[in-house]
């Protein structure tokens, strides 16, 4: 359900059949700071965004939350380079990866038909099923090359 829609209090379960998670005022604030937001941002990061902007939720409760969304597939949580989590909203809604620039935090959704592959492949080869697998590439984006060749960084 699109944030700001009151059709029930609730949102649908989540694919894997977890049990239904109740739209509370906090919960609808993270959803709606998450849809400003265009990089992962870390649950410390949000938390402080939270409050900047007013709204009255514990780092506890933005933790929680954010977990509820990832486990419902609504965002997507990655480890950044220092092992931290980090979650965003997607436009790619299928099975993705993340190039994540090392400085900024910018991420570029990307499809990677050969990483397919190869897992299927080497899974097989070693008698895997139920496969998953997550790739998540790690480099300076293309302003921060900039930034690093001028000495700026």
């Amino acid at each position: 359900m699109p944030f700001g829609a009151q059709a029930d209090a609730t949102t649908p379960p989540p694919a894997s059949g977890g049990k239904e998670q109740r739209v509370t005022k906090q919960r609808k604030a993270v959803s709606a700071a998450l849809d400003t937001l265009s990089d992962f941002v870390s649950t410390q990061e949000l938390y402080r965004i939270l409050q900047n902007q007013g709204d009255s939720v514990s780092l506890a409760t933005a933790y929680r939350i954010l977990q509820s969304l990832a486990d419902e597939g609504l965002v997507d949580v990655l480890r950044n380079g220092d092992g931290e989590a980090v979650y965003r909203r997607c436009a790619v809604t299928g099975h993705h990866h993340h190039l994540l620039c090392r400085n900024c935090g910018k991420a570029v959704e990307v499809e990677a038909p050969a990483v397919e592959t190869w897992a299927t492949r080497t899974a097989a080869v070693h008698g895997y099923t139920e496969v998953a697998h997550t790739v998540e590439i790690f480099g300076l984006c293309p302003d921060c090359t900039s930034l690093k060749a001028a000495g700026l960084l």
